[in-house]
Parts: C-alpha cells; sequence; structure tokens
C-alpha cells in the first residue's frame, strides 16, 4: 500500500469556473503546450481523450472512453482534472485496480503534471496542488491506542504478544507514515488490532492531530486536491456512507467526499469489485478475532480484562464455543466435498451464535452506560456495534434475507480451514447506478479494454451507466511492424476425455515456445492445475538451463515478480487470474505472452451461476451476454500485456485451438490489435515460428 504526501499550497483563489477545457485544448493540441514546454509527441488520441474527459468534468456528466495501450490515458485525465479542481476547489478522486498503477500516477505522472504547469505561465496557478493517496483506516498505527496498548499490557497482552507491541512501538518513534506495510516483518494481526486507527478511540475528540499517523493523513487528504484510491476501498466506504459519512448532505453531489469528481482507471474491473463489495463476508477467523480481541481465555487477555468482568468473559467463552460448533457444522455438512458452495435455502444451519451474540451485545450495552463520556465508553459502543454486525451477518445469511443477492459458503486459508459466509448482487448495475451515476457529478471511466465486440454499450448497461457517453480511440502503436501472433491448431480441445492430451501438447508447446525466444515470457493460466502440471513438468528443465522460472504463489507479490522479469530480462513467469491485467514489463524482458486457454470463467461459481440463472430467467442467453463478453475483455487484456511501449515488440502465441475450431472464434482473433496471423502445428512450427531479434544496447 501507498502512503500519503504533501505538496505546496495553490497561490491564487480559483476562478468561478473551469477552464479545464480551454487549457487542455491548448496543452494537448499538435506543437501544444505539453510539446513545448516537456518536449513530449503530440499524441491525437490522447488530444481527443482530454478534450472529452475536461467536457464532461465541467458538465459533470458520465463518460466511458476506452484508450487503448499507448495514448497516455493518465495524463489525458489528470491534466484536466487537476485544473477543474484547482479552479472550482473541488476533489478530484482517481480509483485504480492495481497498485502498480497507484504508483506509476503518484511517482511519474504527478510529477509530470507538476512540471507541466510550472512550464507556462498561464498554468502556474495549478503548479501547486496537493495530492494524497487513501488508505483504510486499518493500515495506520495510531499513537494514541498504541500508548493505550503499552499502558494496559498487562491486562491486553500475554508475555510473547507484548514484544511484538514493543516491537511496534519502537517502530513508531521512526516510521513517517505509520504504514503497516513498512514493518517487516509483518506485525502479529492480533496486536495491530490493538494498536491500528481502525477504532472509535483513533478520532479527533482522542487523537493529537499532530502526532497521530492517520490524523495527519486525514488532514492531508482533506487539503488535497487529488486523492489517489484503490476500487476495493472506495467500494468499501461508498457502502460506509460515502460523501455524506464525511459530512455532505443528502441531495449534494459527490461520491466520496463532498462536491468531488470521479475518475475510475482499470474501469473494465469495476464490476466485479463492486460486486465484492456490496455484499457480506463474514468469516469464522474475523468472528473469533472479533470475540478473542473482547476476552480471550487462552491468555487471559483482552479488552474485558478491565472494562468487564467474569460475567462478560463466560459470555465471550460461550460466544467463542458457539461460533466454533456453527462453523465447524457448515464445514462438515456443506463444505467437505467442496470448497465453495451455493445456498438456495434457509435454514442450513441452526443459528446458534444468535443467543451467545445477543447476550454479548446487551451486555456491552449495559457496561458502557455505566461509563462517563470518553475513550473506554467509545470503544466499548464500537465493540457493541460489531457485535451487532456479526449477528446481523449471520442471520442475513441463514434467512438469504437479500433476494436480490446469491448466497455461498466457501472454504480458505492456507490450511483450507477458513469458513466464509458469502453473499453478492446478482446485478450490480442499480447500486452503481445510485451510488456512481446518480450523485450529480462526473464520473469518468478509461480502461484499454472496455468495448465488447467493439460496441461499449454493453459494458455501461452492466456498470449502470446507461445512455452514458461512450467513446474508444485505438492504440497508436504500429503493432503489424512489432507484433506477431501464432495460434496453435493440433492442441486437443479441453475436454475431459482430453484433459491429459490437452496438458501434455501444452507442455510440448511451452517448452517449445519459451526456448525459442531470448527475453522473457509470460505464460497465462486459466487453471491452477493446469498451471502447476505445466511448471513440474519444465522448472527442472528450466533450473538445468538456468533460465530464472517464476510461479504466482509461490513467493514473490505479483509486483515483485513484475520487477523480477523486468530486471532479470528473461524470465519465464507462469501466473494466472490477476495476472492477465495490470502487469507491466517493456522491452525484451517480455518478449512472449503465451495464452494457455481462452480466459472463460468457470459457469460453477455461485455468482457467475447466479447471473446466468438471471438471464435465462430474463429471456437471454448467459453465454452469449455475460461469459463471452466477460472472456473478451479478458483475453484483450492478456494480449495487451505485451506491447507496452513505442519501440516494443514480441510474440503472442496462443494454444488454445477453440479460436479456429468454434464459430465465437473469430470474435477472439478480432480482438488482436495485429489482424494476421500464423497456424502452428508440431510438424510445422520448427519453420513457421520466428521471434523477433533481441535489441543490443550499445
Amino acid at each position: 500500500m501507498i502512503g500519503l504526501r504533501d505538496d505546496t499550497d495553490s497561490a491564487l483563489p480559483p476562478p468561478a469556473e473551469s477552464r479545464a477545457p480551454e487549457h487542455a485544448a491548448k496543452i494537448f493540441a499538435e506543437h501544444g503546450w505539453l510539446h513545448e514546454g516537456l518536449a513530449l509527441e503530440h499524441r491525437g488520441e490522447q488530444e481527443q481523450m482530454a478534450r472529452t474527459v475536461a467536457a464532461a468534468m465541467r458538465d459533470d456528466e458520465p463518460l466511458l472512453f476506452e484508450a487503448g495501450t499507448g495514448v497516455g490515458k493518465s495524463l489525458a485525465y489528470l491534466v484536466p482534472g487537476l485544473i477543474h479542481a484547482v479552479d472550482l476547489s473541488r476533489q478530484l478522486i482517481v480509483s485504480t485496480h492495481t497498485i502498480s498503477l497507484q504508483e506509476q500516477i503518484e511517482s511519474k505522472d504527478l510529477p509530470i503534471c507538476r512540471r507541466l504547469f510550472k512550464s507556462k505561465p498561464e498554468l502556474e496557478r495549478y503548479a501547486g496542488f496537493k495530492s494524497a493517496v487513501f488508505v483504510g483506516k486499518s493500515n495506520y498505527c495510531c499513537t494514541t491506542r498504541l500508548a493505550h496498548a503499552l499502558a494496559d499490557r498487562s491486562s491486553l497482552f500475554a508475555d510473547a504478544d507484548y514484544d511484538e507491541l514493543q516491537r511496534i512501538a519502537s517502530w513508531a518513534e521512526t516510521t513517517q507514515t505509520g504504514l503497516r506495510h513498512e514493518l517487516k516483518p509483518p506485525p502479529r494481526p492480533e496486536v495491530w488490532d490493538s494498536v491500528n486507527a481502525d477504532s472509535a478511540s483513533c478520532s479527533r475528540k482522542h487523537c493529537d492531530s499532530e502526532k497521530c499517523f492517520y490524523q495527519r493523513a486525514r488532514a492531508r487528504t482533506r487539503a488535497a486536491n487529488i486523492v489517489i484510491i484503490n476500487h476495493s476501498l472506495l467500494f468499501a466506504l461508498i457502502n460506509a456512507g460515502g460523501a455524506q459519512a464525511h459530512g455532505a448532505k443528502p441531495d449534494a453531489r459527490g461520491v466520496l467526499f463532498p462536491d468531488d469528481f470521479l475518475v475510475l482507471d482499470e474501469a473494465h474491473t469495476v464490476p466485479d469489485v463492486a460486486t465484492d463489495n456490496f455484499g457480506l463476508t463474514l468469516s469464522s477467523y474475523g468472528t473469533e478475532r472479533a470475540l478473542k480481541y473482547l476476552f480471550n481465555p487462552r491468555t487471559k487477555r483482552g479488552l474485558f480484562r478491565k472494562l468487564g468482568g467474569p460475567e462478560a468473559q463466560q459470555l465471550v467463552i460461550d460466544a467463542l464455543d458457539a461460533s466454533k460448533q456453527f462453523f465447524d457444522f457448515i464445514a462438515a455438512s456443506l463444505l467437505a466435498q467442496r470448497p465453495v458452495v451455493r445456498v438456495r435455502s434457509e435454514g442450513v444451519a441452526e443459528p446458534t451464535l444468535d443467543g451467545p451474540l445477543s447476550a454479548l451485545h446487551r451486555l456491552i450495552g449495559t457496561l458502557a452506560d455505566k461509563l462517563e463520556e470518553g475513550r473506554p465508553r467509545d470503544e466499548l459502543l464500537e465493540q457493541k456495534q460489531r457485535i451487532k454486525g456479526l449477528q446481523a451477518g449471520v442471520t442475513e445469511w441463514l434467512t438469504l434475507g437479500d433476494k436480490g443477492h446469491v448466497y455461498w459458503a466457501e472454504r480458505g486459508g492456507r490450511k483450507q480451514t477458513i469458513v466464509t459466509l458469502r453473499s453478492a448482487p446478482i446485478d450490480v448495475a442499480p447500486q452503481l447506478r445510485k451510488h456512481l451515476f446518480g450523485c450529480g457529478t462526473s464520473v469518468v471511466c478509461t480502461s484499454a479494454t472496455l468495448a465488447m465486440g467493439g460496441q461499449i454499450e454493453p459494458f455501461a448497461a452492466r456498470l449502470g451507466a446507461d445512455g452514458a457517453r461512450a467513446v474508444a480511440v485505438r492504440s497508436p502503436f504500429d503493432f503489424e511492424r512489432n507484433m506477431r501472433v501464432y495460434v496453435a491448431a493440433d492442441v486437443p480441445l479441453p475436454t475431459a476425455n482430453e484433459a491429459k492430451l490437452a496438458v501434455d501438447a501444452l507442455i510440448d508447446y511451452i517448452r517449445f515456445c519459451t526456448a525459442k525466444v531470448a527475453g522473457g515470457s509470460l505464460v497465462l493460466f486459466t487453471s491452477y492445475n493446469d498451471m502447476r502440471t505445466v511448471a513440474a513438468a519444465l522448472e527442472p528443465e528450466y533450473r538445468a538451463a538456468q533460465r530464472p522460472f517464476f510461479m504466482q504463489g509461490d513467493t514473490f507479490s505479483r509486483t515483485e515478480l513484475a520487477h523480477q522479469m523486468r530486471t532479470l530480462g528473461n524470465a519465464v513467469l507462469f501466473g494466472t487470474d490477476s495476472f492477465w491485467t495490470g502487469v507491466d514489463v517493456p522491452g525484451d524482458a517480455l518478449a512472449q505472452v503465451i495464452i494457455t486457454r481462452l480466459p472463460f470463467d468457470p459457469p460453477t461459481h455461485p455468482v457467475t451461476e447466479a447471473k446466468c440463472e438471471h438471464i435465462r430467467d430474463e429471456g437471454g442467453n448467459p453465454f452469449n451476454q455475460l461469459t463471452l463478453p466477460d472472456a473478451l475483455i479478458k483475453f484483450r487484456q492478456g494480449v495487451g500485456r505485451l506491447i507496452r511501449t513505442k519501440t516494443d515488440r514480441g510474440l503472442i502465441t496462443v494454444l488454445d485451438s477453440r479460436v479456429l475450431a468454434k464459430a465465437y472464434g473469430r470474435l477472439f482473433l478480432d480482438c488482436l490489435p495485429q489482424p494476421e496471423f500464423t497456424r502452428l502445428t508440431r510438424e510445422t512450427r520448427e519453420n513457421q515460428f520466428h521471434p523477433f531479434a533481441p535489441r543490443r544496447s550499445s
């Protein structure tokens, strides 16, 4: 996660209207201020996007803008967005899906904007814009809670936990941001729970705004002209009240803060992220942690050691026993055979948690009523709400409380012992229509992949942005010169009868293709099982050849894996799902992308299954309206990993013969920015497969 930073104050009072359209026209024009001031090349597609975005912001209207790789979309929305924000004293919220894009915006794009604004007297008033990166409260250490935890250590922590608390306290004396990700190794969750800012104890009422890391960050965020956030946190905060929770009146414009306006980059991920965040997530692990925060029977520590007493402690023990009984029953009755199971009817388990949680909820309220106003009472009231939330979540799940949601249970964690109760809206468009596009402010959605079969309108309908203006511009890159596409015609279709033959063919082709390419190769899978099977066969060969090999999930994060590829130059990386998007490795370090299977989502997941049922009930075709469009967007994202700069070149190799054998295969081929492709077979590939020669640095 990224921290927050301050910049210098803006100088002059804002004018009464936005000059974003006027300035964008001069900045992005051929021989315009961007070229004159920073010597950056003119891109007609970038100019079109900047002018269109500026007009949407001025008019507080929604916009969907597909911008192919290389358009320079970040500057095309940041420059007019910053001008609009400073002119009208409104906050620009930029939301991304990946940390890497957040880092690019903060460390690369915003400094370019600042240099641009300083290069022209007409733009100088914008050069002092303030920026902040907004992260969740639980990521910050609260110095007030830390001090109280140290003072109450005997009632809160066992000896081993106290050592961890002291380590956190030592780190807090030197860190500039107080962000958890800076502490190595990461803090133990049960100790961090007692010192992070996600508590009523961390507030302007209780904290010194000069010392508390979160309160300082919050002040910087309030003063910022641009706030960078990620999609998950954006929708979590919208779920928690959005702009109204931050002081906006019910009928005032604004999504997250009063009078803000929003850009959603990597917007192709928004429906899925919103679906995850507008539903229920309640786990056995989270329930146990919440209860043990009150009182841990093993260590005899917790909030009730000081503020409760024997009766309160016993109620926690009862609730812990009931929680174990409840989640163990779910695991044994629903999840014994499969890790994810949809729940279609009420009453799949007895409400054994309801009574203990209800009793605990009442007692905490009684304890809080006996206390004077202050931090201990606020903390008890917060714990009362948390217990009520657990109780309400379990009740909703057992009764399938929202008819517009699909409900399921799943097993997870390293040992597959954590049971999670889940729900999600079957159709997220109505909520997005209300919480994004119904807020009276400009919402710009952009990505390199919004169109389905050449049309953005289907995505707009899924997003709840019906009627929004939709524009698409192509990439300015020369794909015909710099991309070669190969399709294997003789890989067996991935049917049950030929599954082993299909995987054996994948192993053979991946061995051949990666050996022929001198630079790096990204191999994209749709199945963890296939990935592991192929890796087991090929990793020893790569090791023997001293070829760097990495696989998703082994050790490194996606960000670190991309860094390793950029650094090593000839690595082979196997990835699934999240690696189809957001990986950015320019140059010969990524000279080939191998797509092992067309990225169709399995129709067995409860959310996909429920969406298909909903479409079918409406008289539609689930494959044509959901499965295929999703696969096309993901395929375009995977192909888009290859050419990241004007000078990049390389190979796309598709190992799924369905693009040739099935009627819908033509749609995938039409997605390719290079329309020409070469068929490969194992008999002919030696003469047909021609990688680019690697570029040699002088």
